[in-house]
């Protein structure tokens, strides 16, 4: 790997910008702030910094349930991320989408999805779109361990292949699907063997470290921009919470937290940056002081936001208004 100096420092910022944010959306479900489910990405930021890095603006991602990190690290911008979430007016979505449903198309962000393996689906359809109209560019679809149980990742996979789409499949691999660990709901240990199936490259890597996820979505990238079809990258790697915020998480043992915590991607990537004196100790908190103020500019803004209008209600939504029918 040769990344220039500049590249890591803004990977570290992506990861920092995540984490931070997933931070004060735990404070702020806890005050009773942000309505609906939260379910947070804190442990997770290599995975999506590390791809990310590959894609170009116009590049396309498909997301999860768990998807501030993917959407932040293909540039989300804060503010509407964080109105979003509060159900704002001005949020991505208008406040109509909340947590779990956050799109931007401008920025190649098809939107994150509540349906477990919806997600795949829909990278399917943009790597068609990609391919058909020659436009270069390469879909990445993110989407967790439990999902790959589900008849819609065998049916990408297999249309993917057959016809060489430039979608790059890229499997969170937290260890768990909900509440029942991976060793409970698959007879296998490595999700990437699954790609044998469709003939394509299959590959795992330490989740946790950005470099080597890095390393593998290049390859990746590369593969589906030449038209040379889709690759499954599985990242192994942990959420620090638990399914939800509210989920206790007593179903993880005590010591495969502890070991897994002692794994930080962030806290790795900071020992790397400050041993090979990229940056100094106060240099990097200098970049944690900077994009604290940026979360707590997006708090503000999300909280001088206004709500929806009520009679917004039946705007930007895919159906008809059917008038009233008496059925008596």
């Amino acid at each position: 790997m040769n990344l220039e100096n500049s590249r890591i420092i803004d990977m570290y910022k992506t990861m920092l910008r995540i984490r931070k944010f997933e931070e004060k959306a735990m404070n702020l479900f806890a005050e009773g702030k942000i309505p609906g489910f939260v379910h947070l990405y804190i442990g997770e930021e290599a995975v999506a910094t590390g791809v990310t890095a590959n894609l170009n603006t116009n590049d396309y991602i498909t997301s999860t349930h768990r998807g501030h990190g993917h959407i932040i690290a293909k540039g989300g911008d804060l503010k509407y991320m964080m109105a979003e979430l509060f159900g704002k007016a001005t949020g991505y979505c208008k406040g109509k989408g909340g947590s779990m449903h956050i799109a931007d198309a401008t920025r190649g962000i098809l939107g994150a999805n509540g349906i477990v393996g919806a997600g795949q689906n829909i990278a399917v359809g943009a790597g068609l779109s990609a391919k058909y109209k020659g436009t270069g560019q390469v879909c990445a679809c993110f989407f967790g361990d439990g999902s790959t149980n589900q008849g819609t990742f065998h049916e990408s996979l297999n249309l993917a292949s057959i016809w060489k789409l430039p979608v790059v499949f890229i499997c969170e691999n937290n260890m768990y699907g909900i509440s029942m660990s991976q060793s409970r709901h698959q007879a296998i240990q490595d999700i990437s063997d699954r790609a044998v199936a469709y003939n394509i490259p299959g590959v795992t890597v330490d989740g946790n470290d950005v470099f080597a996820v890095y390393e593998a979505a290049n390859e990746a990238v590369k593969r589906a921009r030449a038209m040379q079809g889709p690759t499954l990258i599985e990242c192994k790697t942990y959420r620090h919470r638990g399914h939800f915020e509210g989920d206790p998480a007593i179903y993880k043992p005590e010591e495969e937290q502890k070991e897994w915590l002692a794994k930080d991607p962030i806290k790795r990537l900071e020992s790397f940056i400050v041993e090979n004196k990229i940056q100094t100790v106060d240099e990097i908190n200098e970049i944690n002081e900077e994009i604290k103020r940026e979360i707590l500019d997006a708090v503000e803004f999300a909280e001088n936001s206004p709500e929806p209008a009520i009679d917004s209600v039946v705007e930007d939504i895919y159906t008809d208004i059917v008038e009233e029918v008496n059925l008596v």
